[in-house]
């Protein structure tokens, strides 16, 4: 499949990468990765994209991955950047939610683009260093080490340090994995389980670092620093999830911003940490789509899932079967013909798992339909 990323100029002359998923006419959502992060960080499969009629729009944020430099910057510039994105692909109106690092970034959004912006969402995202918070309680030694450098008159300390990071994660792409894993709390350990959710992260830390350090050193700077807007003139919906046993980013950041930002709604979620942000995101988006339009597609041409074939329009969930009928391994309902569908989706036919159903079939009548799969009726 081929590379969806493509450049973008921002308005300064600097080029950004991003790269978009989900279908074209879907419901645009930008997600900001964290620090360090790129483009490619975790989130949910296309599939999950199409079912949900999201189009999801993700970039390397300055100095990461693909994405140049942008020295000297402030939080606030991230608006500009998502505006000229968003420019670049047609958008008018998106939403967006920003994980850890990049939760500052997308409150960004929310205070300098209202007329654009639709609702925003931080995922275990950090607040500003204001007297009033409480910043480094319950934070890992090392995150406030690192923070701590990055508020110094005299930046090399912080150069330094993480200029060694980011050698070390270029070579050995897994060694920043490795090396957080003893510092996560039990809950994020079991979310870190999940093996497909490890070569994400490596991914994602491989690719950030590919540039050099600046990103992640610009970033830690610019998140002590003034942040550029003020938190109070935020006149869009906004949702703060978090963990409540976070030791990267304390979930007292989260209950700082919710008492600033007007009508913001929190989330803080028992028994989850920082790395439960990644189980959640599909949920967010969801909540971040709602009542938001689709954009059209130029020609009038749709995205299809990787692999989809044009007669193969639509496959649905279908709802939890009783036990009788799982160990039949009817599971899901797929509008196509059995041949398109056995050739774009064959992963999902393996053993007899789904019931392929003729193209006449629409969203109109497709409930009737899968409730005679159920009942293995033909």
């Amino acid at each position: 499949m081929p590379d969806p990323s493509h450049e973008v100029k921002a308005a300064d002359g600097r080029l950004l990468t991003a790269s978009d998923a989900g279908p074209a006419n879907g419901r645009p959502v930008f997600l900001l990765h964290g620090t360090p992060g790129s483009r490619t960080g975790p989130r949910p499969r296309a599939s999950v994209l199409h079912r949900r009629g999201i189009r999801l729009i993700s970039y390397d944020r300055p100095g990461y991955g693909r994405s140049d430099r942008h020295p000297d910057r402030r939080v606030g510039d991230a608006a500009a950047d998502i505006a000229a994105i968003a420019d670049s692909l047609g958008l008018k109106r998106f939403s967006v939610v920003g994980r850890s690092g990049g939760g500052p970034h997308a409150l960004a959004a929310a205070a300098l683009l209202p007329d654009r912006v639709h609702r925003v969402a931080t995922l275990v995202g950090m607040a500003p260093n204001d007297p009033g918070v409480d910043w480094f309680s319950g934070m890992t030694s090392e995150n406030v080490s690192e923070f701590a450098k990055a508020s110094d008159s005299d930046l090399s300390a912080i150069q330094v340090r993480l200029l060694w990071k980011a050698l070390r994660t270029a070579a050995e792409p897994r060694s920043l994995l490795d090396h957080l894993l003893p510092q996560m709390t039990t809950t994020d350990q079991l979310v870190l389980n999940d093996a497909t959710i490890q070569a994400l992260l490596v991914e994602a830390y491989k690719e950030a670092v590919r540039s050099g350090p600046y990103g992640w050193i610009d970033d830690v700077v610019a998140m002590r620093r003034d942040w550029g807007f003020k938190l109070d003139e935020i006149d869009v919906p906004v949702r703060l999830w978090h963990g409540a046993d976070d030791n990267f980013a304390p979930a007292g950041h989260a209950r700082w911003l919710a008492g600033q930002i007007p009508g913001a709604m929190l989330d803080l979620v028992s028994n989850s940490a920082h790395f439960s942000a990644i189980e959640v995101l599909p949920d967010m988006l969801t909540w971040l789509a709602d009542g938001l339009a689709r954009e059209p597609v130029p020609g009038g041409a749709e995205r299809q899932p990787p692999g989809a074939q044009p007669s193969v329009r639509q496959w649905v969930d279908d709802p939890p079967l009783e036990p009788a009928l799982a160990d039949r391994g009817h599971q899901r309902v797929v509008l196509g013909t059995a041949e398109a569908v056995r050739e774009a989706l064959p992963d999902v036919l393996e053993n007899g798992a789904v019931r392929a159903l003729g193209p006449h079939l629409d969203e109109r009548n497709v409930g009737e339909a899968a409730q005679r799969v159920r009942m293995n009726v033909p």
